[in-house]
């Protein structure tokens, strides 16, 4: 993480003389509460579409299939990588006995439903399904929500392995083993609509291949990943009948971003070299470790890991900042955790924000390049890309090859929310 700024030294500084002092300091940011509108009206759908994840144990069965590994074959080469057959069987087994808990219950409701793979969800099964449960973890939610561009149309997350995943997105957990008592709420009305805000993406300029890559199924190398970019350009280009083929107008792609857009080279110790345009503001030139922009939903994810402080650096900052203002006052402990805290708080906005927040990873500046602003809210953030083996990636899990000449405008509309319950305990 790159040094801190004047800025936050400043503010840093402020806020430990006013925790000193016993007052309240003045918020960062918008509140993190998230506006939630209640409804009187029960909700039962007719057909529900059920994605759920690829737990480990079917990953590496299907990753050595084509080797004709027998199950003792696997067994033995997982204890060779450190990994336990036994453990990973464990897990599976608890999470399909959840995911039948979950497709029980909606049948016996009457419920037609479809239980489907990830890597078999697509637009048509988004189409038929009048709701969309994600049973897996938040990375299952953050796949599943991206292909849904109705904001009426519901999705709702359950965590089908709580003890090994955190689930943030998904409901409470109580309800993986209690999910006939959340289809009674639901069906009663006592439950809260959502609405979380999501970003769009319009790509132009030339060299463009739109088409996205999959990271989530394939579990893709560098080397396979570059490849699979590759073979999709080509497959592009063979259809369109030249080889050079590009577009120069902006095109919307047809996926949504729940959490964030990261954009950067592929190889991680590359520097990222691209030209940024905020809220239709100058270009600027940049090169850093790459651009994330997320939403208040991602503020509590990647980019609130990206910019927070420890109490280490905020110690070491508020020791210079009383040296430097001949300050006699007590700093212990107590205070630098205080102080630590509120700066961290200060990133997480609500889901509902209508804003966009984007954080630029370790900037370098010199004198060719600047960073005028490392982070900040906006509403549209464009990136022209100069960069030569570079990808955007939306929520973790889909790829879009991002090089020399393309154009990225993330922006948000009010269509764009995505549609989520909320249930308490």
């Amino acid at each position: 993480m790159s040094g801190l700024s004047g800025g936050k030294w400043v503010r840093l500084g402020m806020r430990a003389v006013s925790l000193l002092n016993r007052t309240s300091p003045r918020p960062f940011h918008a509140s993190v509460c998230v506006a939630a509108s209640p409804t009187t009206d029960g909700f039962k759908p007719g057909k529900v579409a059920v994605v759920t994840k690829t737990t480990r144990y079917e990953f590496e069965q299907q990753r050595y299939l084509y080797a004709g590994l027998s199950e003792e074959d696997l067994r033995q080469l997982l204890a060779m990588k450190g990994s336990s057959y036994s453990g990973l069987l464990e897990r599976h087994n608890i999470h399909t006995s959840n995911v039948q808990h979950v497709v029980t219950s909606l049948r016996r409701e009457g419920i037609e439903v479809r239980v489907v793979k990830r890597g078999e969800y697509d637009e048509e099964v988004v189409r038929w399904a009048d709701a969309i449960i994600s049973a897996g973890g938040d990375g299952t939610m953050l796949l599943v929500a991206s292909k849904v561009l109705s904001k009426d149309k519901p999705v709702v997350g359950v965590n089908t392995d709580p003890e090994r995943s955190e689930g943030h997105l998904c409901l409470p957990v109580h309800y993986t083993h209690a999910f006939p008592e959340a289809l009674e709420k639901l069906c009663r009305g006592e439950f809260r609509w959502v609405w979380r805000q999501r970003t769009r993406v319009h790509l132009e300029g030339t060299g463009i291949n739109p088409t996205p890559i999959d990271l989530h199924e394939q579990q893709l190398s560098l080397e396979q990943h570059s490849r699979a970019h590759r073979i999709s350009t080509r497959g592009r280009d063979q259809r369109a009948g030249t080889l050079h083929d590009s577009f120069s107008g902006a095109r919307l792609l047809p996926i949504r971003s729940l959490n964030e857009i990261f954009i950067g080279e592929s190889l991680s110790s590359r520097a990222s070299y691209y030209e940024i345009s905020v809220d239709d503001g100058p270009w600027e030139k940049q090169k850093s470790s790459g651009l994330s922009v997320c939403t208040g939903t991602g503020s509590k994810a990647w980019s609130y890991n990206i910019n927070k402080l420890t109490q280490q650096a905020v110690e070491e900052v508020l020791d210079i900042g009383k040296s430097q203002m001949g300050l006699d006052v007590p700093l212990n402990r107590d205070i630098v955790e205080k102080v630590t805290d509120e700066y961290n708080e200060s990133l997480v906005f609500s889901p509902d924000d209508r804003r966009l927040f984007y954080s630029i990873r370790e900037p370098i500046i010199n004198r060719v390049f600047s960073s005028s602003q490392q982070r900040g809210f906006a509403s549209r953030v464009s990136v022209r890309s100069r960069c030569w083996d570079a990808c955007m990636v939306v929520d973790g899990g889909t790829s879009i090859e991002f090089n020399d000449g393309a154009i990225a405008t993330i922006s948000m509309t009010e269509e764009d929310q995505l549609r989520t319950v909320v249930l308490e305990h």
